[in-house]
């Protein structure tokens, strides 16, 4: 999970900078920093949490998680956060290995997951320029991980005398870690499969997570070798190969995000692992201030969306949206310190009629435009401007 890229520790952090824009995610220093007057200051780490017994993606979320909390940040699934974080600080020797991050903390709909794998993706193409495989399953919430762990504690009672003695032997002791093993080894005829054995709760998800990454036309396999020991995951992960070499881990951590903020709060996260030369970092420039803030209302347009996404980087538009925040109030919240000139706005019978309108902010002046020539009208707007 460490490929010899050597990238400039300056291009990761100006294209995650620019692909987290689009796609709604904030980076976490410029929220923090517009917390420093409400800061509580650094806290341990919250008893529950025992770092020894995570596995190494899992460490890198749980101090995410600290610092969240350590700078007043209180998502909710009420508001849920997008951020995006790294290790690459301007000013500072950039570290041999680099961690670029994205979560959505208090994210509870599928769309969470559709939009960080879609983000994730869009990074890795234009850092490692390879294309990325996206493979995902779901190991479901603690009901399924009780009814898969007695499925496997079965295989391996039945199919002992024919598998690796010390795996048969681990399984006594941490079953999901002598499944690790197994697996590691090819050994995977006839495994159980955690789809199989999902919760009615964990199936809807998984299902929903599906039919979005379709209906935005993003590419996956199903991996249902994909499962962890740890108990930091839950529901949904996946992974993100280039070249058959992974890249990229993430999965939704609901229970581990708990004791950090004291109260049920559905999240998810994906880590990126990169190698960069090893030289101080200069300062980027941030990307420039929106002229457009794309307002989604209902699924369908959400869906469109992220469709869209893509067109309205490549074309290099000054544009922002929320795609994970389903709420327009909150949206707007957002849209208003943004102080765009302009919104475009995308509703139900807008996604179905292949349409979306753009509100000048100063005249309340609306106009319709088709989303097959969405990306030439607002280039032809913006340049007006």
């Amino acid at each position: 999970m460490n490929p010899q890229t050597l990238l400039a520790p300056e291009e990761i952090l100006r294209r995650a900078g620019t692909i987290g824009s689009y796609y709604g995610f904030a980076p976490f220093p410029a929220l923090a920093l517009s917390m420093r007057e409400n800061r509580p200051g650094r806290q341990p780490y919250p008893r529950e949490v025992r770092l020894a017994t995570l596995d190494p993606v899992a460490q890198v979320v749980a101090s995410f998680l600290k610092q969240v909390r350590d700078a007043g940040l209180t998502p909710s699934s009420h508001q849920p956060l997008f951020v995006w974080h790294t290790n690459i600080t301007p000013g500072r020797r950039a570290p041999k290995q680099v961690i670029v991050q994205f979560h959505v903390l208090g994210g509870a709909h599928a769309i969470a997951d559709a939009v960080l794998v879609r983000a994730m993706s869009a990074l890795i193409t234009d850092l490692l320029k390879g294309e990325p495989e996206l493979r995902l399953n779901s190991i479901g919430d603690r009901e399924t991980r009780v009814r898969f762990a007695r499925e496997l504690a079965q295989y391996f009672k039945r199919r002992g005398s024919v598998l690796p003695a010390d795996c048969v032997a681990s399984a006594k002791r941490d079953v999901f870690e002598a499944t690790e093993s197994l697996i590691a080894r090819a050994y995977t005829d006839d495994l159980p499969s955690s789809i199989d054995h999902l919760s009615e709760a964990s199936r809807k998800h998984f299902e929903n997570v599906l039919e979005f990454l379709e209906d935005t036309e993003t590419p996956y396999a199903l991996a249902p070798e994909l499962i962890t020991r740890g108990d930091a995951w839950t529901e949904t992960c996946f992974e993100i190969r280039v070249g058959g070499v992974r890249v990229a881990w993430g999965s939704r951590y609901n229970e581990l995000a708990v004791p950090f903020f004291r109260t049920p709060l559905p999240s998810i996260a994906m880590v990126l692992r990169l190698t960069t030369h090893r030289r101080e970092v200069s300062t980027v420039r941030e990307p420039g201030k929106p002229r457009i803030v794309f307002l989604h209302i209902g699924d369908e347009a959400k869906r469109a969306s992220i469709r869209l996404t893509e067109d309205l980087r490549r074309a290099r538009l000054p544009i922002a949206q929320m795609i994970g925040i389903e709420s327009l109030v909150d949206q707007m919240l957002v849209a208003e310190r943004l102080n765009p000139p302009y919104f475009l706005i995308m509703g139900r019978k807008e996604a179905l009629d292949g349409t979306a309108i753009l509100r000048e902010r100063a005249t309340h002046i609306e106009t319709v435009l088709p989303i097959e020539s969405l990306v030439e009208n607002l280039r032809t707007i913006i340049e007006r401007v």
